[in-house]
C-alpha cells in the first residue's frame, strides 16, 4: 500500500486548518442540534473543512468544484444571491405594508445602525471599502453582504459574509434582550389595531413595478437586488404563475441556499479567515445588528409623541431584514406580555419594508464609497 499521498498531505497540514475544523464542527453543530438557519450554517460548516482539507482539490483555480462556483455564482455575477432574491421576494406578502404605509419609515429606521458601524470601523482603521462592507452586516441581509463587500472588493468577504449569516441564525438570541433593554412593559404591551382592508390586486400587482422604478432613479446601484426581489414578488402576485411561486419559494430556494452556502465556504480558508481582523468584524457586525434594532425601536417610540394610533415599539425592531424571524419574535414577545395581542401582521409589515430599505441602502452605500 502506497502512503506517499497520506505523508505528504499531513506533512503540508497546518494548524490553522485544523482549528477550521473545528470551527465547520461547530457551524454543523449549530445548524442540527440547535437548529438556526440550517439550510445555511450546515452546507457553511461542511464547505469550512472541506476547503481546508490538506492538497484539497475542490479550491484548484479552474478545476475546483468550490473555486468554480465561487467564481460564477458570486465572484463574475453575484448569481447565487441575486436568484436568492427571486425567492424571497416570492415568499414575501407586501399586503401588511400596503395597508399600514407608515411601516415603511420603520423599516428605513431600522438600517440606522449601518451607519454607524461604517463610521465606526473606518475610525478603527479599517479602510472605507470594508468599512462599509462590515456596517451592512446590521441589515442581517446574507444577499445584500454580498453584493455590497463583493462590488466594492472588500478584502474581508469570507469572515464579512459567515458573520452576516451567523448573526441572521441568531436573531431570536439576540432581538429579545435588545428589546427589552430599549423598552417598558407598558410599551410592550401596547395594542395595534390592523387595517384588515384588501389590498387590490391592481395596487399588489404595481407595487413591485413601481418599487422597482423608483430604486432604479434613487440608488441604480441596488436595482440588481430590488429588481430580482420584485421580480419574485410579481410572480406571486400576477395570479397566473402559481407553480412558479410555489417552486420559487421552496425547491427553488432551496437549492439555491445549499449551493451558497457550500460556495462561501470558499472564503473560509484558514488563511483568509483565521486573522484578528475576524475577531473586529465579528464586533463590529455585532454592533451593527444592535443598533440596528434599537433603530427601529427608538423612531417607533418617536412617532408615537405625534401619532394618534401608538405603535408598540417592539415592531420597529422587525424593521431588520432578517425575514420571516424578525417578525415572529416580535409576535413571540408580545403574546409572552399579553396573550391576546397579536403583533405578526404589524411586524410582517416592517419586516418586509426593512427588506427594500437594507437592499437600497446596500445601493446607495456603494454608490457614496465608489463615487
Amino acid at each position: 500500500m502506497d502512503f506517499s499521498y497520506l505523508i505528504e498531505a499531513v506533512s503540508v497540514l497546518t494548524l490553522p486548518q485544523v482549528a477550521m475544523w473545528f470551527i465547520g464542527g461547530l457551524l454543523i453543530y449549530l445548524a442540527i442540534k440547535k437548529d438556526m438557519e440550517p439550510a445555511l450554517l450546515l452546507p457553511m460548516g461542511f464547505g469550512a473543512i472541506l476547503v481546508n482539507l490538506p492538497l484539497s482539490p475542490v479550491i484548484n483555480e479552474g478545476s475546483g468544484i468550490i473555486s468554480s462556483l465561487f467564481a460564477v455564482g458570486i465572484e463574475a455575477s453575484e448569481a447565487f444571491p441575486l436568484l436568492l432574491f427571486i425567492g424571497i421576494g416570492a415568499m414575501i406578502d407586501f399586503g401588511p405594508l400596503l395597508s399600514n404605509p407608515k411601516l415603511f419609515i420603520l423599516g428605513g429606521a431600522a438600517q440606522f445602525g449601518i451607519f454607524v458601524t461604517i463610521l465606526l470601523a473606518a475610525m478603527i482603521g479599517f479602510p472605507m471599502v470594508d468599512a462599509a462592507s462590515i456596517g451592512i452586516i446590521g441589515a442581517a441581509d446574507g444577499p445584500t453582504a454580498i453584493h455590497v463587500a463583493n462590488t466594492l472588493g472588500s478584502n474581508f468577504i469570507g469572515p464579512i459574509l459567515v458573520v452576516a449569516y451567523s448573526y441572521m441564525a441568531l436573531v431570536p438570541i439576540v432581538q429579545p434582550v435588545v428589546i427589552k433593554a430599549c423598552t417598558t412593559k407598558k410599551e410592550r404591551m401596547i395594542r395595534m389595531k390592523y387595517a384588515s382592508g384588501d389590498v387590490s390586486k391592481t395596487a399588489r400587482i404595481l407595487f413591485p413595478i413601481i418599487v422597482t422604478i423608483v430604486s432604479a432613479l434613487i440608488a441604480p446601484e441596488s436595482l440588481s437586488l430590488v429588481g430580482m426581489l420584485m421580480f419574485g414578488n410579481l410572480i406571486r402576485e400576477c395570479g397566473v404563475l402559481n407553480s412558479l411561486s410555489d417552486t420559487a419559494q421552496t425547491v427553488f430556494s432551496n437549492i439555491i441556499t445549499l449551493l451558497l452556502g457550500i460556495t462561501i465556504s470558499f472564503q473560509m480558508q484558514a488563511d483568509k479567515f483565521l486573522r484578528v481582523e475576524t475577531l473586529i468584524i465579528m464586533a463590529l457586525g455585532l454592533f451593527a445588528f444592535i443598533f440596528d434594532t434599537v433603530g427601529g425601536v427608538m423612531c417607533a417610540k418617536l412617532m408615537n409623541l405625534f401619532c394618534k394610533d401608538k405603535i408598540n415599539p417592539m415592531v420597529g425592531a422587525a424593521g431588520i431584514s432578517a425575514f420571516p424571524m424578525a417578525s415572529r419574535v416580535v409576535q413571540k414577545m408580545g403574546l409572552k406580555e399579553d396573550p391576546t395581542n397579536h403583533l405578526l401582521m404589524h411586524a410582517i409589515g416592517t419586516n418586509v419594508s426593512g427588506q427594500i430599505a437594507s437592499a437600497v441602502v446596500g445601493g446607495l452605500i456603494i454608490k457614496l464609497v465608489m463615487g
